[in-house]
């Protein structure tokens, strides 16, 4: 198979519930969920299940009270994010070792370009397979392919631990077929969509000219679907990226009216914003405040300073001069803090 460009897509399996299943052999063959505090009795959703647990229907971002109607005898978990992210660095620093032109996408999952190597890209994933499991006791899926798209769909056909290579002349044997969910922009709510149009495959999508792909889906994302299902896509590798902005959310465990409450939330919440920006050594101008209420109606007010700045006093005055453009008349379920127009501290 000629590939031209060398793209490995590698994604971690079902990384979280295998990080524990690992720290706790007995956990091992067990369907596992893990997400929010651990207790499905309480609001949360689900971060990652294990394969014992998907084979009842569990998947990400479901929330743990219906995983628990689903898999009644699935075992909970709460995330612990420092571990997550510990492995996680083990990993990303095995890929560097691989190429130093990697896009770091996520705690689970990066791209590499790999077209310099010289052996065989089979060799080169089964190198990484290898070394992962090594390091981590952990199993991955890879993908190559002649671009990210491709990439990222081939590292998903043959979970777990699979390896998948797909040439350009692939996309209509190996990627029509598939379920337009499949394509990576296409949501849930999209493929709705496109089942009431009759569209049920990639395939279905790439039949469609760009005119009548642009008239049902708007010209934008109707001509990215036009591309994508044909497996065209010019996204490089982006090796370092500044981030746009930083926030956290807290969901209350019961809805509330207290506003002394969604102050302390937010104090804290912007506290661990402005914690991260220094650390990563950033300051911000635009602030903004997000109220979800127990209807699930959000409201986010914003301000802009003059000036960008890493004061935490500075920058709570401002979320609490939006938190007061809010009206508070119906209980609260969701405050959020966010931190933007975000710039490197010189230095």
């Amino acid at each position: 198979m000629h590939l031209t460009k060398k793209i490995l897509h590698m994604d971690m399996d079902a990384f979280f519930a295998s990080v524990e299943q690992l720290r706790r052999p007995e956990l091992r063959g067990k369907p596992i969920v893990v997400g929010g505090s651990g207790n499905p009795l309480k609001r949360g959703v689900v971060s990652t299940a294990s394969y014992e647990a998907r084979r009842y229907g569990v998947h990400s971002a479901m929330p743990l009270r219906t995983a628990l109607k689903l898999c009644p005898n699935c075992i909970f978990l709460p995330v612990d994010y420092g571990e997550y992210q510990r492995v996680s660095r083990v990993i990303k620093r095995l890929l560097l070792e691989v190429s130093p032109l990697m896009e770091d996408v996520g705690i689970d999952e990066a791209y590499l370009d790999i077209t310099g190597r010289p052996e065989p890209v089979e060799e080169t994933a089964r190198e990484i397979k290898r070394r992962v499991l090594e390091a981590t006791g952990l199993t991955c899926s890879i993908g190559i392919a002649p671009n990210k798209l491709l990439a990222k769909i081939a590292s998903d056909l043959r979970k777990p631990d699979g390896l998948t290579i797909i040439g350009a002349e692939d996309v209509e044997t190996m990627i029509w077929p598939l379920p337009a969910r499949k394509l990576p922009g296409v949501g849930p709510k999209t493929e709705e969509h496109m089942k009431g149009l009759g569209i049920n495959t990639i395939g279905g999508i790439a039949a469609k000219t760009p005119g009548e792909l642009e008239e049902l889906f708007g010209r934008s994302y109707g001509q990215y679907l036009f591309e994508a299902s044909r497996g065209i896509h010019e996204s490089p590798i982006i090796t370092e990226w500044e981030p746009k902005s930083l926030s956290r959310e807290e969901t209350f465990e019961t809805d509330t009216s207290d506003w002394q409450t969604v102050a302390r939330s937010l104090a804290m919440l912007l506290r661990d914003v402005v914690s991260s920006m220094r650390e990563d050594g950033y300051s911000g101008r635009t602030v903004a405040v997000k109220i979800r209420f127990e209807d699930f109606q959000t409201v986010t007010r914003a301000k802009t300073l003059p000036v960008e700045t890493c004061s935490l006093e500075v920058l709570r005055r401002a979320a609490f001069e939006c938190l007061g453009r809010i009206e508070l008349i119906k209980r609260v379920r969701l405050v959020g803090a966010r931190v933007s127009s975000l710039k490197k501290i010189a230095g």
